[in-house]
C-alpha cells in the first residue's frame, strides 16, 4: 500500500455504470475513465465492489436510500443493474489501476468474490453491512491481508466484536473507518468526533473515515475528519454529480477530490511538527517584541544604578529584565542618556 497521510480512497462503487450509459461506452471503459480521473486528482486507491444480486440480498428487500435520487424500489433490483463484472474484469481493472500508480481494492460481498480478489487487492475493505457477518470477516482475515473495516450503523460493542474476530485469526493489520450508513448523510449526523472515540478505544489500529456527506463547496467535512486524526479517508467518486443513480448525489467529483487533497496539505502545514521551539520566522520579532532594561534618567559614569533608574521596555536587544537584581547596585561605566537600552559592557 501507498503511505500517504491521509490515505485517500476513491470509492468508485457502481457509479461508472451510469457514466457508461450516458456516454454509450462499456462499463469497463467507463471504469477506466474513473481510474484515470482518480489518479489525476491525487487519490491513493481505486475501490470497487464485487457482488452478485442473488448472493447479496433477497429479492424483496426494500430500498433504504433516497428514492427521489434513486427510484429503484428494491435492493435486489438495484444490485442487478450493477453486478455485471466478473473475476476477469476486476483483474483487468486491478492491473490498469496499478499502471496508474494507485492501489486497487474491491469490497467482496460473498465468499467467491473474497477468494478470487485475494490475488488482486492490496487490502480488503469490509462494508459496514457485513460488520456483524463474523464468519465472513474471519474467512477474509485468515488470508493475512490488511483489513479496513467500515463501522456504520453499529454500536461500539459490535465494532469491538468484529475487531476481536479479526485479531483471533492472527491478523493484526487493521484499520477502522467511522461511517454513517445514511445516503446522503446530513452534516448534523456526521458525528466526526467518533473518530476520536475510536482512536481512544482502539489505540493499536489505524482509524479513518468513510464519508457519505454530500460535498460542500470547500470540502470541509473531509478536512475536519483529517484534522481529528483520520489516517484513511474514503469517499464515493463520480465524474458527474448530476447523473441520476445510486451514489452520484453524495459523491465527490475530481474537482472535489482535488480540493480535499489541497485541504489535507493545508492542515498538515498549519498543524506543523508539534515541536515547541523558536521558528526562523520568529527570530526578529523575538528580539524586537521582548524587553530589555532601559534607563529612566540620564546617568553619569560611576553612578550606582537604583531600582527606580531602570524600567523594562522593548526591544529585547539589551539586558533581560530577568537580571534586574544583578544590575541594581552596579555602577555605569560611561555617561548614558535617559532611555538607553542597557548592555553588559555599560555597567
Amino acid at each position: 500500500m501507498r503511505h500517504s497521510r491521509p490515505y485517500l480512497i476513491a470509492e468508485m462503487g457502481v457509479n461508472f455504470y451510469d457514466t457508461a450509459k450516458a456516454l454509450n461506452i462499456t462499463p469497463l471503459d467507463a471504469a477506466k475513465m474513473y481510474i484515470d480521473a482518480a489518479a489525476d486528482a491525487g487519490c491513493d486507491c481505486a475501490k470497487f465492489q464485487s457482488y452478485k444480486a442473488d448472493t447479496i440480498v433477497s429479492k424483496n428487500s426494500p430500498a433504504y436510500w433516497d428514492l427521489t435520487k434513486e427510484s429503484t424500489k428494491t435492493q435486489h433490483a438495484l444490485f442487478q443493474k450493477h453486478d455485471g463484472f466478473n473475476e476477469s474484469d476486476y483483474k483487468e481493472l486491478c492491473d490498469y489501476t496499478h499502471t496508474k500508480g494507485m492501489d486497487f481494492t474491491s469490497t467482496p460481498f460473498d465468499y467467491a468474490s473474497a477468494d478470487y480478489l485475494e490475488r488482486m487487492v492490496d487490502f480488503y475493505k469490509i462494508s459496514s453491512s457485513d460488520l456483524s457477518n463474523i464468519p465472513f470477516i474471519k474467512h477474509i482475515a485468515q488470508k493475512g491481508k490488511k483489513m479496513i473495516v467500515s463501522v456504520g450503523a453499529a454500536y461500539l460493542s459490535e465494532v469491538d466484536e468484529a475487531i476481536r474476530a479479526i485479531m483471533e485469526t492472527g491478523n493484526n493489520d487493521i484499520a477502522i473507518l467511522h461511517c454513517v450508513l445514511s445516503y446522503p448523510t446530513s452534516p448534523k449526523d456526521a458525528n466526526l468526533k467518533v473518530i476520536q472515540t475510536l482512536k481512544r478505544t482502539f489505540p493499536d489500529v489505524q482509524i479513518g473515515y468513510s464519508d457519505h456527506v454530500a460535498p460542500d463547496e470547500n470540502m470541509q467535512t473531509l478536512a475536519t475528519a483529517y484534522f481529528l486524526g483520520a489516517e484513511i479517508i474514503e469517499k464515493h467518486f463520480t465524474l458527474d454529480k448530476s447523473l441520476t443513480g445510486n451514489d452520484h448525489y453524495h459523491s465527490g467529483d475530481p474537482s472535489d477530490f482535488k480540493k480535499a487533497v489541497a485541504n489535507f496539505k493545508w492542515v498538515d502545514q498549519v498543524l506543523g511538527s508539534g515541536n515547541k521551539t523558536v521558528l526562523d520566522c520568529e527570530l526578529v520579532p523575538r528580539k524586537e517584541a521582548r524587553r530589555s532594561l532601559v534607563l529612566t534618567r540620564d546617568m553619569k559614569a560611576g553612578e550606582v544604578i537604583e531600582k527606580t533608574d531602570i524600567m523594562p521596555k522593548r526591544p529585547g536587544t539589551g539586558i533581560s529584565p530577568d537580571f534586574a537584581q544583578i544590575v541594581i547596585g552596579r555602577k555605569v561605566l560611561q555617561d548614558l542618556q535617559e532611555d538607553t537600552i542597557l548592555t553588559w559592557n555599560m555597567i
